[in-house]
């Protein structure tokens, strides 16, 4: 590849944009309005925050449609767009990965992606090799993997690297709760090949952002809240010590969560649903830890003895 990915520091998801084919009131619960989602969008672009993480699979097309709708009064120049294809809805023709391409080009108002991923491995070495005329066409500039293990991960970069290309970037779930791709070398891995490491779920959907506790739980009736409320009580400790270490700095538990991917060489995904999010990123940028802070808070996110892994996830 002629050009080096770079990226912010914290990259903004919006796995909850229109996720029920509205804008809002899915999966998580939140409301959001179109006014608001474009106040995000200006203040993100506004403060150096740029790239969009999305997927085809997100609200199935919906949130590349509501994304797509928002930047366009952005220039392009002005932001990197990164989505997704799916092996899991694939189409049944001879080309699916660029049909599937070329439908969020379609909706994202773009002719090109900057960070294009497979999202789930299913068969790596049948969906990786379509992504090299793509990549050759200039459609896509740089590739990642999401949700891969190491010995995926390691196959897809074999097979891009005898085209001249390479992975450049690896996403998969990554918290304080959920470090199965530390434990299992993929960072380790990722920083010896100059691959970018993009964490997901760094705030497990809200439960590490110091809001929730069994007295306040989750928003009921959402697919989170089922998930996270009964884990609360365990949580209770780890999420004290970021509120702690939070307010000597000025800062939100939400935001020492984030700060601690940062300090582990990796790039949060923050999903961003209201325009004061982005004030919150700024001010976790600006967090130092401690190693000794990190290796307390890593204690208590091991003493809590949760399983956050999804459904979607295999074991790395």
């Amino acid at each position: 590849m002629t050009k080096i990915l770079k990226t912010p520091k914290i990259a903004l998801g919006t796995w909850a944009w229109g996720d029920n084919g509205q804008t809002g009131n899915g999966y998580f619960g939140s409301t959001m309005t179109q006014t608001d989602l474009q106040e995000v969008v200006d203040n993100a672009i506004d403060n150096g925050l740029t790239l969009w993480d999305t997927a085809a699979v997100y609200g199935m097309g919906h949130s590349e449609a509501v994304l797509g709708k928002l930047l366009a009064t952005h220039s392009r120049s002005e932001y990197q767009l990164s989505t997704k294809f799916t092996p899991q809805i694939a189409s049944t023709s001879t080309t699916p990965v660029a049909d599937m391409l070329e439908d969020s080009l379609d909706r994202l108002g773009t002719d090109y992606i900057d960070l294009y991923w497979i999202h789930n491995p299913a068969d790596v070495a049948k969906w990786t090799p379509q992504l090299i005329p793509l990549l050759q066409a200039g459609k896509i500039k740089h590739v990642g993997v999401s949700n891969h293990n190491i010995d995926e991960i390691k196959q897809a970069n074999e097979i891009l690297n005898e085209a001249g290309f390479r992975v450049e970037a690896v996403q998969n779930h990554y918290s304080l709760l959920y470090r199965s791709s530390e434990q299992a070398g993929i960072l380790e891995y990722c920083r010896e090949n100059g691959i970018q490491f993009f964490a997901y779920m760094v705030l497990e959907q809200g439960a590490l952002t110091g809001k929730y506790n069994p007295e306040n739980p989750l928003p009921a009736g959402s697919d989170r809240a089922a998930i996270y409320n009964p884990i609360l009580p365990e949580l209770a400790t780890l999420t004290a010590e970021l509120g702690k270490i939070g307010n000597s700095q000025g800062a939100t538990a939400a935001e020492v969560a984030t700060a601690w991917a940062i300090a582990k060489g990796t790039t949060p995904i923050i999903g961003i649903t209201k325009p004061e999010y982005i004030d919150s990123e700024m001010r976790a940028l600006k967090i130092t830890l401690s190693d000794k802070q990190i290796e307390t808070l890593e204690q208590l996110a091991d003493a809590a003895q949760v399983d956050t892994r999804g459904g979607w996830e295999h074991p790395m």
